[in-house]
Order: C-alpha cells, then sequence, then structure tokens
C-alpha cells in the first residue's frame, strides 16, 4: 500500500493532484484545504495518502497531516460513507470543526456541507460521537487584519455546494472552477468576493 508521497506537483485542480515521484506520475484525489495548500507547479510537495483498493480500482487520497487522513478513514467507518464523500466533506470543514459539530450534536453546520443530508448527519453524530480518535477542537484563532474572512478551501466549497443546489453536476462545477481559477492571480483569486467568485464561474458553466 502507498502510504505516503513526496515528489513533483506536475498538475492540480481543486480535487486532484499529479505527484511525479522519480518519474512516475501518481494521481491524488484531494480535499479543497490540501489544493490551498499545494505548492506552484515544478515544485515539490509531501502527502500524506490512503489508498483504497477495489476489485476494478485502485485509488489515492491525499492529505496535508495525518490528522485529516485519520477523520477521512473514520468518516469511510460510517455506514453510507464512502471515500468520495468522506472527501467532499473534508473539503467543507476543518477536522476540529468537525469534531465540534459532531460533539455538540450540530446537525445545522453538518447539513452545509456538500452532499451531507439531516439523515447523514445524524448517524454522523451518532456513530462518531464518542469516537476519540478526532482531533480535539482547537481555539479559534483571532481574525487578523487584512486577511481574507474566508479561506481558498471554504470559499471553493461554498461555490461548489451553490453550483450543485442549482442542479449542476458537481464535475463540471469543479472544471468551471478550476477554468476561472486558471484565469486569475491567487491573490486575486483570494481576495475576489465570494458572489463575483460564483457569478464568473456561472459564466464559465455557459
Amino acid at each position: 500500500m502507498i502510504a505516503c508521497l513526496k515528489g513533483e506537483v506536475i498538475a492540480k485542480t481543486f480535487d486532484k493532484a499529479i505527484i511525479d515521484v522519480n518519474g512516475v506520475g501518481y494521481e491524488v484525489h484531494i480535499p479543497h484545504s490540501v489544493f490551498s495548500t499545494l505548492p506552484d507547479i515544478g515544485q515539490e510537495t509531501f502527502l500524506h495518502i490512503h489508498t483504497h483498493v477495489r476489485e476494478d480500482a485502485l485509488t489515492l487520497f491525499g492529505f496535508s497531516d495525518t490528522d485529516e487522513k485519520s477523520v477521512f478513514l473514520i468518516l469511510m467507518g460510517v455506514s453510507g460513507i464512502g471515500p468520495k464523500l468522506a472527501l467532499r466533506i473534508l473539503s467543507g470543514i476543518k477536522p476540529a470543526e468537525l469534531a465540534r459539530a459532531i460533539s455538540s450534536e450540530d446537525i445545522g453546520r453538518l447539513t452545509q456541507l456538500s452532499g451531507v443530508g439531516k439523515k447523514t448527519a445524524e448517524r454522523l453524530c451518532l456513530e462518531l460521537k464518542d469516537k476519540i480518535d478526532l482531533p480535539p477542537a482547537q481555539p479559534e484563532s483571532p481574525e487578523l487584519p487584512g486577511l481574507p474572512e474566508e479561506s481558498d478551501a471554504r470559499r471553493i466549497s461554498d461555490v461548489i455546494s451553490a453550483l450543485i443546489n442549482l442542479g449542476y453536476p458537481e464535475t463540471r462545477a469543479n472544471e468551471a472552477l478550476n477554468s476561472v481559477q486558471r484565469q486569475l492571480s491567487d491573490n486575486s483569486f483570494s481576495n475576489m468576493p465570494l458572489e463575483e467568485l460564483l457569478r464568473r464561474t456561472l459564466g464559465a458553466l455557459v
């Protein structure tokens, strides 16, 4: 099993990255939080990997730290949650915030996550509330002046969720948002108001 990868980033989108390790390109599925931390194309990165094996496929999922990978595996242990949904959940919430939402049975916060309905949120609380493996909640960092109110990962998740709610397939939504991001500098993308980002992404879907 592949447990980690260290190599050169040769391609990246919001949900995938290709890592060149000694001439072999590994396609890795990633949550949006990992995309926002990946270095530029051509630079080296390190990812913790979960190798998901099925009869017809071998799929790699990558994470920036062991907490994220551990929570991904815990989520897949919940009935009805597979790797794709677990990845979508981690794209919309940090592990510590997920722990808080589950421990406080905050169904409202959990149902804001893409692909999580009320029944799934209730299962998460029922099956994971007493799991000690979930990372402890960390105190909120004070807001610093001059920084965007929302992280790129959260904004990406919000745009994708909005497009899915409008009836667009998740794959098309990701492709459109990727197209918009390629047209912008990192700073412009991070500072663009969420409404404008959604408007431009809708334009890319036409």
